[in-house]
């Protein structure tokens, strides 16, 4: 018999396809920002001269400088800006750096945010901030913070090298992972998850392999676009609040972190959750869903070890206490030995396993 559960729609627009960029000005007009603050970080110059005349005037400035785990005194420059032009609304381009800064400013003005993604970060359909402060990232939830509109475009995404491509759909990958165990789960997320994986599992290869395939490229973006979805649906668990701890405490990039992390969050959590893990491992086509991350990884010449991504071997033990200092939910009980051996096989690149 199916199980009861509660299913809840975000209120946001989402614009789909290629070229859909081209939509900015009317999207602009349908939230009703006469004056946008455009916010990007540095990578993102390129995309910044076309957006100026997207936007067809409606730009009030253009802050550059969001950086990842969107520290709160990065935010207060940007704030110092907003006081000065007084935009009537927000967009943001790029990747989840531009994201995170978008809602940051939203929580603090209740300003209309448009979110234009150049990555698979998935953040942008989430009503979840995050921001660091002295190397510790918290979280908060709130409906202020939940962008309205998103606009993506596949062509885009063609300005993501190949490999940061399939490093940031492993990112969105572990999205949909840890929505098929969600405590709030649904048969609604399960499907979209389950979709989100086989998608990106198929067309990341193909993405590294034909970089400029616009096919490709489309079905990594609905994959990661399904992916974030979940985020937005349902709660995270063991492998969101690692990535956080361990990306803010030594400064880690995001995507990468995601990317090493996974499997062996996966693995620790399997013998809890072996129905909903064994959807993933069937949308990748493995017979275990760990092992099956760790192999895409592989294809994908992504990073395997927290330590070639810049983490300390002596930071183990402080992250694994940081880590399980707070509770929250997950399949599995977390136990700090338990966490400090994943973090240790996810240090040196060993193969996963359960513990």
């Amino acid at each position: 018999m199916p199980q009861p559960f509660t299913y809840q729609v975000s209120p946001m627009r989402v614009v789909f396809g290629g070229g859909t960029v081209a939509q900015l000005a009317e999207e602009l007009d349908r939230l009703g920002i006469r004056r946008a603050l455009v916010l990007a970080s540095r990578r993102q110059q390129a995309e910044l001269g076309d957006l100026a005349d997207l936007t067809g005037g409606r730009m009030a400035g253009v802050f550059d400088g969001a950086v990842v785990h969107t520290p709160v005194a990065v935010t207060e420059r940007a704030m110092q800006m907003v006081r000065e032009l007084k935009p009537d609304g927000v967009v943001a381009i790029g990747a989840g750096a531009a994201t995170g800064l978008s809602k940051a400013i939203a929580l603090r003005t209740d300003l209309p945010q448009l979110i234009v993604p150049t990555s698979y970060a998935g953040s942008e359909m989430t009503a979840v901030l995050g921001e660091t402060v002295d190397g510790v990232k918290t979280t908060q939830s709130s409906p202020k913070i939940l962008p309205e509109a998103v606009i993506y475009d596949v062509n885009l995404t063609l300005s993501m090298p190949a490999k940061f491509s399939a490093i940031s759909g492993l990112n969105a990958i572990a999205h949909a992972a840890e929505a098929l165990y969600a405590r709030d789960g649904n048969p609604i997320t399960s499907l979209m998850a389950e979709e989100a994986i086989a998608k990106l599992a198929s067309s990341l290869p193909e993405v590294i392999a034909r970089p400029r395939d616009l096919d490709a490229r489309f079905d990594a973006l609905y994959g990661a676009w399904l992916c974030a979805v979940c985020l937005g649906t349902v709660g995270m668990a063991l492998h969101h609040k690692l990535c956080h701890t361990v990306g803010a405490l030594f400064d880690l990039p995001h995507a990468e972190t995601h990317a090493v992390l996974l499997p062996h969050t996966i693995a620790y959590n399997t013998p809890a959750a072996r129905d909903a893990i064994g959807r993933a491992a069937r949308a990748l086509g493995a017979s275990d869903a760990a092992d099956g991350l760790f192999g895409l990884s592989a294809k994908l010449g992504a990073p395997r070890s927290l330590a070639e991504i810049g983490m300390p071997e002596d930071g183990i033990a402080k992250a694994a206490a940081l880590a399980t200092k707070n509770p929250y939910w997950n399949p599995r009980p977390i136990e700090e030995g338990g966490i400090r051996d994943l973090l240790r096989r996810a240090w040196s690149g060993a193969r996963p396993q359960a513990g």
